[in-house]
């Protein structure tokens, strides 16, 4: 007797994955391939669609063979703010995959930028008017796509990355988008949950071209004209990464939330039907099933140990693990400006505290630690008071000192996912609402768990240190 499962999609910026999981929450099978990312130039970060469908396919292959029949189900978590602009007749892209690091349209936004405006953005989507969401990059593609071909445009889709892969699957028969990843576009109205004629207008992306907006466990279609899977499997649960994570480590009150470790960190906290906007984070809409669930969030744009000489993981983590702490130098990796809480484009990478006695581990420890501080900042920017655990998943919680860090610098417990695939076992969670399965138990305390172990002075100096590092990388040079 073959094993009812969900085959769950989880399209990542670097990698996509399989996952088969059945209705205990039990990962049958995985499957894997990696995804290209290019740089054309500095601040363009860009990905081919059909490497994505390459990657995605060979994924779901790998999956497939490990478990006997077909899906009950598919369900998807994906990167989110990227953007795809397709032809409604074939499928092809019409042109590249603009990433989420990607910020060429940072002048855009700045030509756009006023107070009035800022405030209105923020009230009506609860997103900073910055490059990093969907809405700017889909205005470059539309007009590149519109000057390209100019008869042809009306042809044109455009959406975030689960738009795409719904659209893909079902043969180009689904057009819609997951209200979460909506909610990461600039475009969507945190209070109608529909597109905001204002905001469209504001970026000069037309509403008619734009997906409908669904629930996180709608009728998404079904699968049609594929090689790996039988025409007619459902798509029935889709979430972006951050907010599957969310769902899947249980979080359901402010006082549990989440953090992710991986190509970007992403923390965030469940606010209930609460979408007021705080300065500095976001205000989105964590998934939409009977009712919406809201959540605030930072974002931090990650870095590569490439400055030190090392790869990332392991060996930064032996070389930071090699001194008792990072003797007083404090590094800000703002290669690209700050993110969440700062949002400060213009900010400087910067190493303090130097001396002469200063080794390569210190500097090591102080990267580790930049890490943990700015997910400190964020947890403070949220406003999380009642937050008691932060959950956290991403291939970085596998540095045991990071977690000590993190805990130590937030004075909260940090609790470890003991599933590395959260994100995809979120989204599987997700669509077994849809089918009707009893989600299990979430996995509580099951990882590893960190307490807080540096007492409070040193602590206050840690991050009075900290402050002062990032005060100096935001001090805008003289023109």
């Amino acid at each position: 007797m073959t094993t009812p499962y969900v085959l769950a999609l989880d399209e990542g910026t670097t990698n996509a994955k399989a996952l088969a999981v059945a209705a205990d929450g039990t990962v049958l099978a995985v499957g894997s391939a990696p995804v290209p990312v290019s740089y054309p130039q500095p601040g363009w970060v860009e990905q081919d669609a059909e490497d994505i469908w390459r990657a995605q396919s060979a994924a779901i292959a790998a999956c497939l063979d490990g478990v006997e029949g077909a899906p009950e189900g598919i369900a998807i978590s994906n990167q989110r703010e990227s953007v795809v602009c397709w032809d409604a007749r074939s499928g092809r892209a019409l042109g590249p995959v603009l990433g989420w690091q990607d910020s060429r349209t940072a002048e855009f936004c700045d030509w756009l930028r006023s107070p009035e405006r800022e405030f209105s953005v923020a009230a009506t989507t609860g997103l900073s008017l910055d490059p990093m969401f969907s809405a700017p990059k889909m205005r470059y593609l539309l007009d590149r796509v519109g000057a390209a071909m100019p008869d042809d445009a009306r042809h044109a889709r455009i959406g975030t990355i689960d738009a795409w892969l719904v659209a893909r699957l079902s043969g180009q028969e689904s057009y819609v988008i997951e209200a979460g990843n909506a909610s990461r576009t600039l475009l969507m109205d945190l209070a109608t949950l529909q597109w905001s004629e204002e905001m469209c207008a504001l970026f000069g992306v037309p509403a008619a071209r734009l997906p409908r907006i669904v629930a996180s466990n709608a009728d998404f279609g079904a699968t049609a004209g594929l090689d790996a899977l039988p025409d007619g499997v459902p798509i029935v649960g889709v979430l972006g990464d951050s907010h599957a994570a969310l769902f899947g480590h249980g979080c359901r009150t402010t006082s549990e939330g989440k953090a992710t470790y991986g190509t970007g960190s992403s923390v965030m906290v469940p606010s209930g039907a609460d979408r007021s906007v705080r300065p500095g984070v976001s205000t989105t809409l964590a998934w939409l099933t009977d009712r919406p669930m809201y959540g605030h969030e930072g974002n931090i744009v990650a870095w590569t140990a490439r400055l030190l000489g090392v790869a990332p993981g392991r060996a930064l983590d032996e070389l930071a693990a090699a001194v008792p702490d990072s003797a007083g130098v404090s590094l800000v990796p703002a290669f690209t400006g700050l993110g969440a809480p700062w949002w400060d484009r213009r900010a400087v990478g910067l190493v303090a505290g130097l001396t002469a006695a200063t080794e390569r581990g210190h500097l090591a420890r102080a990267a580790l630690e930049s890490v943990a501080h700015q997910i400190a900042d964020v947890v403070e920017a949220l406003g999380a008071g009642d937050l008691t655990v932060l959950h956290a998943d991403g291939g970085a919680t596998a540095s045991r000192l990071l977690m000590q860090t993190q805990a130590d610098l937030l004075s909260r417990d940090v609790v470890v996912s003991a599933n590395a695939e959260v994100s995809a076992l979120g989204a599987a969670l997700m669509g077994f609402t849809r089918l009707g399965w009893d989600l299990p138990a979430p996995e509580g305390g099951a990882g590893r768990r960190y307490r807080p172990a540096l007492d409070e002075p040193a602590r206050a100096a840690a991050r009075s240190r900290w402050g002062q590092a990032l005060a100096r990388s935001r001090l805008v040079p003289p023109r």
